[in-house]
């Protein structure tokens, strides 16, 4: 039934989202469509919490105004809904109120100024409560007066009208605390615009599939998370699909540079009902001004932007997150200041995994030096996956995950060796995408959690093998998926030739025939 519900309300908002797509570019209608489900989200979690405060008093939030003791019922919900919720919304500003005074009668009645105070209220609200840094300017992307929305302030209004009546009549269902089917299907469009925003979708979202494994891989042995982070958070997805391999995460961390996707993140995290007391989302470059720097975290998952540009500048040589591998990143291919990074923030019993291009697997230089530094000195790389080309938004690269841990060495077995994994041949082909099914990712979960070796699948590489090949990582030397070609039967070939040539000679012959018939020449 859960599963029915889902798809339909997918559908629903997927529909809506339709009705703004041709006015404008996806990246805007994202915004837009996704904004008005969180303003939806919220007013109807808001309308909820305050129904239950005045239950006792045989109220309903709609009819405190103009109620007697209005301004103080109002002042203790908004104490009580700060707390609980994180911000707070008059009666008159709640959504389905908008949407009816936008469509009274019938009409298409000018709400823009109003639905434009009511989202900048959300803000204010918050401001000098607990909540504040995680609801500030979270609708900065919902530009009301946008020329995008149309090209007078009549036809922005009967837009926007448009989509608020058709939101206002699907059922968000919140009431139903054991379900997520909200925030799945929020999940669900930020995929969808994902896959038709081309290379500008790597800057927000992870496929499933992948943050699948990742969250996996590090969440081996646990039912239970302390903390998990993410140092290039995107739109949240892979922090909030960590929490479904578990039971519990206590803390959700994230940084994000993108100030659109900082905000996506967010709201992703409040319509997965995290509460704005778990987690805590940034918004700055991570490589240059990392935010959460003396906190150390139990999972780190990353999909940071492949063989990004960085400053790479000398002055890092005084930071701890780099400074005892004395050689940072090449300022062209951030990927290994990432890894560094994670390694910094990283507990002592935790686990990271991190996608990245496959030309940290080999390449010389600053990162082969590095490569070395992780594996001889520290003892920390675990394991490293291969994944098919083409599964990413955007780019059709292979890539890999590098696995790493801290605590190793606990493991005698484990401690001097390396697991490689092969998966890059086990995939499904769906229209232009290559996708990983169920069995693909269970096969490396499965791989990796028993640490088991299979013939041109995996191998587990020990310390002096990995030394042998110079710290070079490249999967091809340690997993030999060389398939040997059938032995050609050249007895079989030559009768075979020699049968084609009698063949021939017939055919010439008959064809000479029907030339000599029509006093033509023959064309050999």
């Amino acid at each position: 039934m859960a599963a029915e519900q889902k798809q339909k309300l997918e559908q629903q908002l997927w529909n809506i989202a339709n009705t703004l797509r041709g006015k404008m570019d996806a990246d805007d209608f994202r915004d837009y469509i996704l904004g008005f489900i969180f303003y939806k989200y919220l007013s109807t979690k808001m309308d909820l919490y305050a129904n239950t405060i005045l239950k006792p008093d045989g109220l309903t939030f709609q009819e405190v105004e103009g109620h007697q003791e209005e301004t103080a019922l109002l002042e203790e919900i908004k104490q009580l809904a700060l707390d609980k919720l994180g911000y707070f919304l008059l009666p008159s500003e709640l959504f389905s109120e908008l949407a009816r005074r936008g469509n009274a009668g019938g009409k298409n009645n000018f709400i823009l100024g109003d639905l434009a105070k009511v989202l900048t209220h959300i803000e204010q609200s918050t401001m000098g409560s607990e909540s504040e840094d995680d609801f500030g300017n979270l609708f900065s992307d919902l530009d009301l007066t946008s020329h995008k929305l149309g090209k007078s302030e009549a036809d922005k209004n009967e837009l926007i009208v448009k989509v608020l009546i058709h939101l206002d009549e699907i059922d968000f269902d919140l009431e139903n605390t054991d379900s997520d089917v909200l925030g799945d299907a929020y999940e669900y469009l930020i995929g969808q615009f994902a896959s038709g925003a081309g290379k500008k979708a790597g800057e927000f979202y992870t496929p499933q599939q992948v943050s699948s494994i990742l969250a996996q891989l590090v969440t081996v042995g646990k039912d239970k998370l302390k903390s998990v982070y993410d140092p290039t958070c995107g739109s949240g997805s892979l922090l909030l699909r960590v929490a479904k391999e578990v039971k519990d995460v206590s803390a959700f961390y994230g940084q994000e540079m993108n100030p659109t996707t900082y905000n996506l993140c967010r709201m992703n995290m409040i319509m997965h009902d995290v509460h704005y007391k778990r987690f805590d989302i940034k918004n700055e470059d991570t490589l240059e001004r990392p935010q959460h720097y003396d906190m150390r975290f139990e999972a780190i998952v990353a999909n940071p932007p492949f063989s990004a540009n960085w400053s790479a500048s000398p002055l890092h040589m005084t930071d701890e997150r780099f400074s005892a591998y004395g050689k940072l990143a090449p300022s062209s291919k951030a990927d290994f200041a990432f890894v560094q990074h994670m390694v910094h923030q990283l507990d002592d019993n935790g686990t990271m995994a991190i996608v990245l291009p496959h030309g940290v697997l080999f390449r010389g230089g600053a990162e082969g030096h590095i490569r070395q530094y992780l594996i001889k000195e520290k003892n920390y790389l675990d394991a490293v996956i291969g994944l098919p080309g083409n599964i990413f938004y955007g780019t059709s690269i292979p890539t890999c995950i590098l696995v790493l841990k801290k605590d190793r060495n606990k493991d005698t077995e484990r401690s001097r060796s390396i697991l490689f994994i092969d998966a890059s041949q086990h995939y499904e082909k769906v229209k232009t995408q290559n996708v990983l099914r169920t069995q693909d990712i269970d096969k490396i979960i499965d791989t990796y959690k028993n640490r088991t070796a299979e013939d041109k699948y995996s191998h587990i590489a020990v310390a002096a093998s990995i030394a042998e090949n110079d710290y070079n990582l490249n999967i091809p030397r340690y997993v030999d998926t060389f398939e040997e070609e059938d032995a050609i039967d050249l007895t079989a070939i030559t009768t075979e030739l020699r049968a084609l040539a009698t063949q021939a000679k017939t055919t010439d012959a008959t064809i000479a025939g029907f030339c000599t018939e029509l006093g033509i020449e023959t064309p050999f």
